[in-house]
């Protein structure tokens, strides 16, 4: 039974559960190990179960926990070269592994496949996590839905998938212009628009939940992404993420 779940997701934090009965990873350590010991405790989740940590890129958000997570799980936490070298010291683990941009890496038979996407960042990843059968996406901070990113979806059984912004709330906002710009720009974020357009379009048949990821506090509503996804195939479980609370832990298989 292959257990998922956000710990956290948005521009205050973002962690993501990916795990079985026996074992587990995170994608981003973007809150502090006592959050993610409360937030899963609160959805019945053992921390215990974590082997490793994966860091998608060196934002803040993605990765200013991971130096206590990895000090008191004694896990692992996974960069990539250029990413490592561009986090803040502070934020840095003692016990770091590198991985390289498509290629496997197996965690006690749980295979997560790094492949580079669009962002700000210095070296910015999503993922594909293959577990007992089950391929789950990562793919949040995302500006552009490209060729790599549509083939990785479309394998997926289950999907963190932002889901950023509103288009006219985000245009019509507080944001700076600069800052609107970058938001919507091919290295910013992806809309509820075009979020939609990726899952309408390449899902699997074998596709059944979406968790909608990243959701902006400025430029987004929980009603408006969720409202945005309402025309997909009834079989598709549509799961609003928060960046107060963890999401009800989804179970596969």
């Amino acid at each position: 039974m292959v257990e998922i779940c956000a710990l956290a997701s948005g521009s205050n934090g973002n962690c993501y559960y990916i795990g079985n009965e026996y074992d587990a990873i995170i994608v981003d350590a973007g809150i502090f190990y006592k959050l993610l010991l409360e937030r899963a405790e609160s959805v019945g989740l053992d921390v215990g179960r974590i082997r490793a940590v994966f860091i998608s890129h060196e934002h803040s958000d993605h990765v200013c926990g991971a130096h206590g997570i990895g000090k008191h799980l004694q896990v692992p936490i996974y960069f990539s070269v250029n990413t490592f070298n561009n986090t803040y010291r502070r934020h840095r683990p003692d016990y770091v592994k590198y991985f390289q941009t498509d290629t496997e890496c197996d965690v006690f038979g749980i295979r997560v496949l790094p492949f580079k996407k669009r962002h700000d960042a210095a070296d910015p990843h999503s993922f594909t996590i293959n577990i007992d059968g089950m391929c789950i996406g990562v793919m949040t901070d995302i500006g552009i839905a490209d060729n790599r990113v549509i083939a990785e979806f479309a394998k997926c059984n289950a999907v963190f998938l932002e889901s950023n912004y509103d288009v006219d709330m985000l245009w019509n906002g507080p944001y700076p212009y600069f800052l609107k710009q970058r938001v919507a720009s091919e290295v910013g974020h992806l809309s509820n628009n075009q979020a939609f357009e990726l899952a309408s379009e390449y899902a699997s048949p074998k596709l059944t939940h979406i968790f909608l990821s990243h959701i902006s506090a400025e430029n987004n509503t929980l009603e408006k992404a969720n409202a945005a996804f309402a025309r997909m195939p009834y079989n598709v479980h549509v799961v609003l993420t928060s960046r107060q609370a963890a999401t009800p832990v989804v179970r596969l298989g």
